[in-house]
């Protein structure tokens, strides 16, 4: 299923946020964002994977699992891809 405008709109609020040091009441002040308004696509975002297309070359493809808090999980090959589709199907 696509992202909603509106859930990639916030999506990119949401990295914004992150990005600017500031404390979550003065970003929404300053975005002129309820903070509750904030607080719901907060957890609503954090529910739903963001998938993006993936293209496999002839070398050996590395790839990377990026959490919500901000860690990477890498790998390589095939098997390892396997691998972190299972562990981001069992979170």
């Amino acid at each position: 299923m696509a992202e909603t405008e509106r859930a990639a709109e916030m999506r990119r609020v949401m990295g914004e946020y992150e990005g600017s040091g500031q404390s979550r009441r003065a970003f929404c002040e300053r975005r002129g964002i309820a903070v509750s308004t904030f607080g719901y696509w907060r957890r609503e975002l954090a529910k739903r994977p963001r998938l993006v297309a993936v293209r496999v070359g002839e070398s050996e493809a590395r790839f990377a699992l990026v959490l919500a808090n901000g860690r990477r999980i890498e790998c390589t090959g095939e098997e390892g891809l396997a691998g972190l589709i299972r562990m981001a199907e069992r979170a």
